[in-house]
């Protein structure tokens, strides 16, 4: 982007006008994101209690809304100002996942309103907890196969996809 047009566009840093997302991602397993009110130690930590069994083994980056998770977690931080791994410390696996997050927003879907956005990360999710691995060979067809058993008998009205209160429904 342009510098002239750079200043245009990102006129603050860090959250502001963004709808704030939380993710986890267990080692060799499934992600889990959830649209959150804000970026606050309450909010992200009751996530993380609700997501993580006590105990765990826990990496974060160095956001400060963290601190306090080692109490219950066996937590460690990587600061990314400094360096991006360390040994098993690292958040490579969540970064890869907005990474595809990101690169099908802006490239397939170009603008996300907030009121879906939880909508696109369930699709994302989805998406990646059931890629093709070593271990599984999940086709594009096995994908939709998969999502057609679940859509049988489901209705989504017009009303509920546009969050309007209008009985108009789509058939």
């Amino acid at each position: 982007m342009h510098l002239d047009k750079h200043e245009r566009r990102i006129t603050g840093t860090g959250g502001k006008d963004k709808t704030i997302v939380f993710g986890a991602l267990e080692r060799g397993g499934k992600v889990r994101t959830m649209v959150v009110a804000d970026r606050k130690r309450g909010t992200l930590q009751a996530c993380v209690k609700e997501h993580v069994e006590a105990g765990s083994a826990l990496y974060s980056d160095a956001l400060q809304s963290y601190d306090g998770l080692a109490q219950e977690y066996a937590h460690q931080v990587i600061d990314h100002a400094e360096k991006y791994v360390d040994g098993k410390i690292h958040t490579n696996g969540m970064d890869n996942f907005w990474s595809l997050l990101k690169r099908g927003i802006s490239g397939t879907y170009v603008s996300v309103e907030p009121f879906h956005l939880f909508r696109y990360l369930d699709e994302q999710v989805f998406r990646y907890n059931n890629r093709a691995t070593k271990e599984s060979k999940v086709t594009d067809a096995d994908r939709f196969d998969m999502v057609v058993r679940k859509i049988f008998g489901k209705r989504l009205t017009f009303a509920a996809l546009t969050g309007k209160t209008a009985d108009a429904t789509c058939f």
